[in-house]
């Protein structure tokens, strides 16, 4: 076997203020998807309705969002008790460099995006921040630090 991407499926309350959540972070949008069918442009919503089901991705990542399904969420509202969260998905989103993880962590801090940790270089010689989705869902930003 060999695999050569994964894209998690995120549960949303709001697909597409998930999708403006992410826009704002430096994602974009990929594909809108409703009750009938793919939406074009991939606008948030149509003469359908709005998007159930959407994709973002920034580089090579993807990440799927879809209303009320296929997962779970965190509590409503978003909980988090220090180190674990309650039921929501995590993830680790790898960028380049530790400055790359200040700069995510200092657009979440100016946007007013929960942020469960500021950037911190853990002992296993990474750099992260982690922020949190309005469902729950906890981002790792993370870097490696290279030795000098």
């Amino acid at each position: 076997m060999h695999l050569t991407s994964v894209s998690p499926i995120l549960n949303v309350a709001d697909v597409p203020a998930s999708i403006t959540w992410f826009e704002k972070l430096g994602f974009a949008r990929s594909f809108t998807h409703n009750s009938g069918g793919m939406i074009a442009a991939a606008a948030s919503s149509d003469h359908h309705g709005p998007a159930n089901f959407a994709g973002v991705y920034c580089g090579d990542v993807m990440i799927f969002l879809c209303h009320n399904a296929q997962g779970l969420r965190g509590g409503k509202p978003a909980r988090f008790d220090g180190s674990d969260d309650f039921g929501a998905t995590w993830m680790s989103l790898w960028l380049g460099t530790p400055s790359e993880v200040d700069a995510v962590h200092e657009t979440a801090r100016q946007l007013g995006i929960t942020i469960t940790r500021p950037p911190t270089d853990e002992p296993w010689r990474v750099r992260e921040c982690r922020i949190m989705h309005p469902d729950g869902h906890v981002f790792r930003f993370s870097a490696h630090i290279k030795l000098v």
